[in-house]
């Protein structure tokens, strides 16, 4: 869930809010007059192959070439 706070109010609490966003993971839309002005987000570590897909591997199977292209299918509709 994305948050909003004010710019002057951003401020006088930065180093807590900081902390709060990399905590949680969220994210900090900063505003000006009411206006969105700034998208604050963590950097988040990128995750290898094996870490993404670990679950499944050796699980999945081909039945085709997964490089054929699809236009026939396209056409059928």
């Amino acid at each position: 869930m994305e948050k909003t706070i004010s710019k002057s109010k951003l401020k006088a609490t930065m180093l807590e809010v900081f902390r709060e966003l990399e905590a949680t993971g969220g994210e900090l839309i900063v505003t000006e007059r009411g206006r969105p002005v700034l998208k604050i987000v963590p950097i988040r570590p990128k995750l290898s192959v094996q870490e993404i897909f670990g679950d499944v591997q050796g699980q999945v199977v081909y039945f085709e070439d997964i490089n054929t292209p699809t236009i026939d299918e396209w056409s059928e509709v």
